[in-house]
């Protein structure tokens, strides 16, 4: 019996754990999408619009808003894509979304969900 309440602890801790890290945001790498990328289905099936204000994650559900902050300026994003699948990035914006941000290249951001 003991045993099991152990296990049924463990994994509310984790559960708990788990939900203040996702609260607490995340920190890294933002990169943009190229704008010849232009039309191109994404993950969730919207075809790319680098004007519109989306961005790809690899854990948030599609739809998801997220605030994404580099240095002084914020902007908030949809979530329409998987990636970024290289390591260490954890966004990838649209150029839209990247120049709201006054972004060119890569630059360390802050990712919270909204």
């Amino acid at each position: 019996m003991t045993s099991r309440m152990s296990v049924a602890l463990a994994t509310i801790i984790l559960v708990i754990a788990s939900e203040g890290a996702a609260l607490a945001g995340e920190h890294g790498i933002a990169s943009s999408y190229p704008y010849s990328y232009k039309g191109r289905r994404t993950a969730s099936g919207e075809a790319l619009d680098p004007r519109a204000m989306t961005c790809a994650h690899r854990r948030y559900p599609f739809g998801s808003t997220l605030r994404v902050t580099a240095g002084e300026k914020s902007i908030t994003c949809r979530v329409t894509d998987r990636g970024p699948f290289v390591r260490g990035r954890v966004i990838d914006l649209t150029p839209a979304a990247a120049h709201a941000l006054g972004v060119t290249g890569l630059t360390h951001v802050s990712v919270e969900r909204m």
